[in-house]
């Protein structure tokens, strides 16, 4: 096992520590809003890192200590006050004063109190329907926020990891960062270290299903997605890829859920089905469930059994047992690695659900799986990445994480934005959702197409679904209208991916999540925290998730939305909306509420269908909302000879747009390595008319384009230009942002609404008569048409003189 790749930097600086001769305390002032308590009756102190704090050797902080001997101590830094007795810890001996004017809460910490926090994650949502319990996180309203280190397994020299030896010590990491939610989470990357870099390939769409497919009939799926038009980029095979319900299954005593042999009689030549998986652009995951141990009919039995000198004359199942070093070292290199090496398995999906409990008391085996399983797959030729559930705090170093099998309902979905945006809240950015639900529920069209809407604007874009034939996810078996809908989306993933794959590579480098609360941003406006579900996605966009069925009177589906100051644009309907307010968004069905503020650039492919597999695109569309300056780096990877991107190597190319000017420039990228020699540039002006003439020059050569008009602006294109040319497309000064006409939108929710023909006149009417927005809204209000029908109307008319 390559142990040695764990770096880590565990001891902190001595100047950081505060401490006594034979003391029982030890306060450790990690930087100025984090902080580090320790007591051990036997005063005995841990050095080395735990699953959660790698590098404590962080940088001393300015504080003050106010040393009054047998009275306690204070430590003041610029943003807490500290206050110790200096016995065992208790709730009037420790205290902690987050100071600034915070809210109306309460804002001291006091050992043993409950702690209010915003919410992280959870280990799984196996069978939950809806809402659930959420782990710790690092922020808070009240401004402090704690996470308890002290059941936690550690890490010994080699790499190895043992249980706490006293169980009676404490270790408690106090953040008390105010409101400065961004730095709370940068504080925890720099002591738990940062997400990693996700390969490309996974931020596009993912296959994945429960059911015995034969390699024909799986590979016939994957062509009958290329044949439609639908872009992938992972082929994931549940656990009918090995042998499950074979009579020497039940000869050996063991479930079938466990398997490393493959079912030759569904894949007769597993490498061959997986190099021709890999010609189509597809990476492979294949499931495992480890916990039943290597039955005596497995391929691999005989060399697990001699390297670990197990006795196989009764043909004994080798137990699982992570927490056993030799056996640990030999699932990976020799088990694992005889699957990998017959067949194809990029990453493996690693499907624990037996709990936290081992042979060793304090060993929790779906951290050891998720720790060792991504070291091991940090080797030469191969991206780092794993497939697996969430095992506590500092579980963001081992992406990607697998949320368990959720109930198919509108309550499941309702809840698993919140359930996303909190996850940032202690770090964690890559959950991966069983999208439409992977159990029990019933036949919704309306519910799969929205679920498919939020995955596409969700860390990762999976498909998947229970062992039962009439529960599917092909886009093709739903009704026309909901087929084409979710075709349409699915193919925006892939379109999205030069806008995702640079925030991914902005998260891993110690930067934010792709999906964040929108209170992140907007810590003092309480309006923020009313909006649970809506989240940041990246920096550009606004992305308020509709989670509960449409109106069968409008046959629009409303969400509620709060927008901070300024103005945005709808990127699916062009809609423009003033910001500091809270509304209800309504949306029909092939529309979700995407919002983007003035000045928001995003760099999409601009292929027509995008590639499996999400290469680095020829052509790129550029979205400008204007209205206001921007900018947008657009980050791009240098992958080595093996294929494998890195931070180390990286393509920068600068997009800005002057809004005096109203010209677009974008810079040659820093380096081409790997980029190609030319590209098609589509340059997509949203929500704006064009005032006057156009001017693009490439290089230093004046470029004739002629400008087409599209729904919401307009767009022009830009044919392969040399890539190290400088481009500036000129539209007029000061553009406009003009959104469809207020009535027109109206007009629309009028004339399909199931309401009846005089009452349309009469609405219509009072629309039409009245000069104002406010006029018009006044005289709606006194007509009886159904809340539904008055809530859509008026969203028109308060859109931007609300």
């Amino acid at each position: 096992m390559r142990r040695e790749q764990l770096h880590c930097h565990p001891l902190a600086n001595p100047a950081s520590v505060v401490t006594s001769k034979d003391a029982k305390y030890r306060i450790t002032v990690l930087t100025d809003g984090l902080v580090r308590l320790e007591w051990s009756p036997n005063a005995s102190f841990m050095d080395c890192a735990s699953t959660f704090a790698l590098n404590r050797n962080l940088p001393t902080p300015e504080f003050r200590v106010l040393d009054r001997g047998q009275d306690g101590l204070e430590i003041l830094t610029s943003r807490f006050k500290l206050s110790y007795d200096k016995k065992s810890f208790s709730a009037s001996g420790l205290t902690v004063q987050v100071l600034g004017s915070l809210t109306d809460y309460d804002s001291i910490w006091r050992y043993g109190s409950e702690v209010k926090d915003l919410g992280g994650t959870t280990r799984t949502l196996d069978e939950i329907n809806g809402r659930i319990n959420l782990g710790p996180a690092v922020i808070s309203r009240r401004g402090f926020a704690l996470i308890d280190d002290s059941k936690s397994m550690l890490f010994e020299s080699d790499g190895w990891v043992t249980a706490r030896d006293c169980k009676d010590a404490i270790d408690l990491y106090l953040f008390a960062y105010g409101h400065d939610y961004h730095y709370a989470i940068e504080t925890l990357y720099a002591l738990s270290g940062h997400q990693p870099l996700l390969p490309r390939w996974a931020l596009g769409n993912w296959w994945s299903r429960f059911h015995a497919y034969s390699e024909m009939e799986y590979l016939d799926l994957m062509d009958e997605f290329k044949r439609k038009g639908i872009p992938m980029s992972v082929a994931v095979l549940d656990m009918d890829w090995h042998l499950v319900r074979q009579e020497v299954c039940r000869k050996a005593g063991v479930s079938g859920w466990t398997g490393y042999t493959w079912d030759k009689s569904l894949f007769p030549d597993p490498a061959s089905f997986g190099r021709e998986l890999h010609k189509r652009g597809l990476k492979v995951s294949l499931n495992d469930h480890p916990a039943d141990g290597i039955a005596s009919f497995e391929e691999p039995y005989h060399r697990v059994a001699r390297a670990l000198d197990y006795d196989t004359s009764n043909g004994d199942t080798i137990p699982f047992d992570i927490t056993n070093r030799k056996f640990c070292d030999t699932f990976f290199k020799i088990l694992h690695r005889q699957v990998e090496e017959d067949s194809v398995c990029d990453f493996w999906w690693i499907d624990w659900q037996q709990g936290p409990h081992s042979r060793v008391m304090g060993i929790d085996p779906l951290w050891m799986l998720n720790h060792f399983q991504y070291l091991d797959n940090m080797r030469p030729g191969r991206h780092p990445l794993i497939f697996s559930r969430f095992a506590g705090p500092g579980s963001h170093r081992y992406p990607i994480g697998f949320s368990g099998d959720t109930i198919v309902s509108w309550e499941s979905l309702e809840f698993q934005p919140e359930f996303t945006n909190c996850a940032s809240n202690i770090g964690y950015g890559w959950w991966s959702h069983d999208i439409g639900g992977h159990m029990q529920g019933k036949r919704d069209d309306e519910l799969q197409t929205r679920w498919v809407q939020y995955g596409v604007f969700s860390p990762i874009m999976r498909l998947h679904s229970a062992a039962n034939p009439w529960n599917v996810k092909e886009p093709w078996h739903f009704r026309p209208e909901h087929s084409k809908i979710q075709s349409e989306f699915l193919r925006l993933r892939h379109k999205l991916v030069p806008y995702l794959q640079t925030m991914n590579m902005r998260a891993a480098r110690g930067g934010m999540p792709l999906c964040r609360p929108v209170y992140w941003s907007y810590p003092e406006s309480d309006e923020a925290y009313q909006v649970p579900n809506q989240y940041m996605f990246g920096s550009n966009m606004i992305v308020a998730p509709i989670t509960r069925p449409q109106s069968q009177t409008t046959y629009l589906a409303k969400t509620k939305a709060w927008l901070p100051s300024g103005m945005y644009a709808d990127l699916f309907t062009g809609a423009v909306y003033k910001g500091d307010r809270t509304l209800w968004l309504h949306r029909t069905l092939q529309h979700y509420p995407v919002l983007a503020p003035c000045g928001a650039i995003i760099p999409m492919d601009g292929s027509e269908i995008a590639e499996n597999g999400c290469p680095i695109p020829n052509h790129l569309e550029i979205v400008v909302i204007p209205g206001a300056d921007g900018t947008f780096e657009l980050l791009e990877e240098q992958p080595d000879q093996h294929g494998v991107a890195s931070l180390d190597s990286t393509s920068v190319t600068n997009f800005t747009f002057s809004q005096a000017e109203g010209k677009l420039t974008i810079s040659p990228p820093s380096s081409c390595v790997g980029l190609p020699s030319k590209r098609t540039w589509t340059i997509r002006f949203h929500t704006t008319i064009l005032a006057g003439q156009v001017q693009v020059m490439v290089g230093s050569q004046l470029t004739r384009c002629t400008p087409e008009r599209i729904p919401n602006g307009f767009k022009l294109e830009i044919k392969e230009a040399s890539i190290n040319s400088r481009i500036s497309i000129a539209i007029g000064e000061d553009p406009k942002l003009q959104g469809p006409s207020h009535l027109d939108l109206c007009s629309e929710i009028l004339a399909a609404a199931q309401i009846k023909y005089d009452l349309k006149e009469t609405i219509w009417k009072a629309l039409t008569l009245e000069p104002s927005r406010l006029r018009q809204a006044s005289r709606l209000h006194g007509i009886d048409m159904g809340q539904d029908v008055l809530d859509a109307l008026l969203e028109q008319l308060y859109a931007l003189d609300g």
